[in-house]
């Protein structure tokens, strides 16, 4: 992959024209080598991973035979994990897992458990058995320090985009930029007009995110999270209260960071043809069970009654 043009990758229907296509000219030059250096970082970092010891039939999945290769590394996973609130069982006995550069959907009902799986992947919660892979690594037993140098790799955009209110979008934005201290103020502002320009929100940088809908926010988020160039990131709902012209262009923007970037994702959604746009897996999540792990087309393809009725229901709503 050529540093003068980072998405010269897959130009096929999942990866869609190249990510910087909208960027304009005047900031184009630092946008490519940013994002260039994003998807190189990436890979690198997918390869180091996947030269660890295979997962599967450690996880509770011995029969995950859609595994892409029993010598890859999960990037992230679950390995018998349980969680309570109280008496309350929210995660009983959960395994799945994410390779380096693939997306894994978590489907489900409300209240099943999705959001609080990546809330403990982010280490906002603690598992109360069971492994936990981040980053490739077991984060059982790490410090808050830690736990930063973790999410510096894997970020999350939250349902609500989680901005800043008293700042501006542009300010948002360049956060992680600044914090990380190694560009100059110009570069700065040059990657972030970029960074809005790709995710669809150009001109936006002097607005607050009062300002904006429930998409733009999320569009914004995705923009912020891509600052600070993650191996992967974490997508809560990203489609909920937006309307479907906005969910069509976040699905469309998610897998073009994958196959571009080379980002690994989690998207929780309840929406199957929304995962089935993205997913390389699902799991599902169903009375604190995974009651599913495997492809789409498995799914699809399972007789078991909890899923077909989720199916069914999917059905009703009208498509995107």
């Amino acid at each position: 992959m050529s540093l003068s043009d980072p998405t010269e990758g897959p130009k096929n229907s999942s990866a869609g024209e190249p990510l910087t296509a909208e960027v304009s000219a005047d900031v184009a030059p630092a946008v490519v080598e940013f994002m260039a250096a994003a998807a190189q970082a990436n890979e690198a970092e997918g390869a180091a991973v996947s030269d660890e010891i295979g997962f599967g039939s450690s996880a509770g999945l011995e029969a995950a035979s859609f595994a892409s290769d029993a010598l890859v590394g999960p990037y992230i996973a679950f390995e018998h994990v349980c969680k309570s609130f109280g008496d309350f069982v929210v995660l009983e006995d959960v395994s799945f897992f994410v390779n380096p550069g693939e997306t894994l959907c978590i489907l489900g009902r409300s209240g099943v458990g999705k959001s609080v799986s990546l809330q403990i992947l982010m280490g906002f919660l603690k598992a109360d058995q069971g492994t936990v892979l981040v980053a490739g690594q077991d984060i059982a037993g790490l410090t808050e320090r830690e736990m930063q140098e973790v999410r510096r790799k894997v970020t999350m955009v939250f349902q609500n985009g989680a901005l800043f209110d008293s700042i501006s979008v542009g300010e948002n934005v360049a956060f992680p930029l600044r914090e990380r201290g190694h560009m100059e103020e110009d570069q700065i502002q040059q990657v972030v007009k970029g960074l809005l320009e790709m995710v669809g929100v150009a001109g936006m940088e002097h607005f607050l995110p009062s300002d904006l809908s429930t998409g733009m926010k999320r569009s914004v988020a995705i923009a912020r999270a891509l600052a600070a160039q993650p191996a992967a990131v974490l997508y809560d709902e990203p489609t909920t209260m937006v309307d479907p012209l906005m969910a069509h262009l976040l699905g469309d923007l998610i897998q073009r960071l994958k196959v571009q970037l080379h980002l690994t994702s989690i998207v929780v959604t309840h929406d199957m043809r929304f995962a089935e746009k993205l997913a390389d897996r699902v799991v599902f999540l169903h009375e604190g069970k995974a009651r599913f792990f495997g492809t789409t087309t498995e799914l699809r393809a399972s007789e078991d009654p909890i899923l077909r009725e989720f199916l069914a229901l999917d059905e009703l709503v009208l498509p995107l």
